[in-house]
């Protein structure tokens, strides 16, 4: 896997696991009973950035992490054996002596 292909697919990760991360610990002004005039009751009463952007960029790394390890152990078997490969891409062993 290249650089510029891990940084994206990092991206892509990091930008998935924040939509499935951001409702976890969400205190809504219905729950408080503190509602702002103007914004509905499901609305979060106090937001913590902070927290959700460390907890997310945790769980994506480690979600990288797996799919790196995937990528490059072939576990998904995306990489064909070398017996179906062309023959221009089958390089023989150098033989001894």
């Amino acid at each position: 896997m290249t650089i510029a292909l891990g940084f994206a697919l990092y991206f892509m990760i990091w930008w998935l696991v924040l939509f499935t991360v951001l409702p976890f610990g969400v205190v809504t002004q219905d729950e408080t009973t503190d509602v702002v005039p103007g914004t509905p009751g499901s609305a979060p009463s106090k937001f913590n950035w902070q927290k959700v952007f460390l907890v997310n960029t945790v769980v994506a790394t480690l979600a990288f992490a797996v799919v790196w390890t995937a990528l490059e152990n072939n576990w998904l078997g995306t990489t064909p054996p070398l017996e179906d490969a062309p023959p221009a891409l089958k390089v023989e062993a150098p033989k001894p002596g």
